[in-house]
């Protein structure tokens, strides 16, 4: 027995008139005629009475009606089953520092919320060694650290767009007249720094003979709080660009280091744990847009 005559059978017994069903059916009257005609012909039995305005079914035809139920609910059931794509359902848990590179990460977690909203975001905000040990301990499925590190007990993918470094400081203040600060400009000024950098030779490198030179005065974590104290006039800050907004009525600005001074950011995940599908998924299409893009 076809399938497609048994759901037409259905819809014949429900209205008891070739007419409407056709209608339903989108079939023409005398092709659907001749359907039910050879099924019955096939099984060896009558399945309707045919009265002038209405078929009744018969004995025969009420057992087929049930069973044919059956049997397009089973297959509706399996071809469903075979087709439908599983909902993608979890959360994404991305431990980070800050920086505007991360723009092409935050892209494409949209992407994934606009397609999968079943899957939830959870972002933790920490330095290079909280990110890792969270990662290590399995709170974070993905870690994107900054700058140069050792990595090799993780999986890492470099993201297309650099961190530069620079200084906030108060529009008041001398430096700011310059358009690049250099190390000796930084002399004598009481200086807040990244407790990232602080201590790493690239910054050292960069400010050469003069690092000790320098006053520290103080470290920060995240920027926002140290952004705050600059505004104060307390002192300078060593920070990534873009990281404080220098466009409203705070009066701060930001100056780049010259030689610049830049450092990658890497995305990270454990060697030795499978990613489950929302983590997966997440790193299949970021891998994907920064191959189509490379932003």
């Amino acid at each position: 027995m076809d399938v497609r005559v048994l759901r037409y059978f259905i819809i014949i017994a429900q209205e008891q008139n070739i007419s409407r069903a056709a209608r339903l059916l989108h079939v023409s009257q005398p092709a659907l005629s001749r359907q039910i005609a050879d099924l019955e012909t096939t099984l060896g039995t009558k399945l309707f009475i045919r009265g002038k305005r209405q078929l009744q079914l018969t004995q025969d035809g009420y057992y087929l009606l049930e069973q044919a139920k059956e049997i397009v609910g089973l297959v509706n059931k399996t071809t469903y089953n075979l087709q439908k794509k599983d909902v993608i359902s979890g959360s994404l848990d991305i431990g980070s520092g800050e920086s505007i590179a991360l723009k092409c990460v935050m892209q494409t977690i949209k992407e994934i919320m606009h397609k999968y909203p079943e899957i939830h975001i959870n972002f933790r905000s920490g330095d290079g060694d909280t990110i890792k040990a969270d990662l290590d301990s399995g709170i974070l499925e993905f870690g994107i650290i900054m700058g140069q590190k050792q990595l090799t007990n993780y999986h890492t993918l470099v993201l297309p767009q650099r961190n530069r470094w620079g200084v906030i400081m108060r529009k008041d203040e001398q430096l700011a007249k310059q358009k690049e600060i250099y190390p000796r400009d930084l002399i004598g000024r009481p200086i807040l720094i990244s407790r990232q950098i602080r201590g790493k030779k690239s910054f050292q490198d960069w400010s050469k003979d003069l690092f000790d030179q320098l006053n520290f005065v103080g470290t920060y974590n995240l920027i926002f709080n140290a952004g705050l104290l600059v505004e104060t006039g307390a002192c300078i800050a060593l920070t990534y660009e873009d990281l404080v907004d220098t466009t409203s009525n705070k009066g701060l600005v930001f100056r780049p280091l010259a030689p610049e001074l830049t450092d990658p950011n890497t995305v990270i995940w454990s060697k030795n744990r499978t990613l489950p599908t929302a983590a997966k998924l997440f790193l299949d299409t970021l891998q994907k847009n920064i191959k189509e893009t490379g932003t």
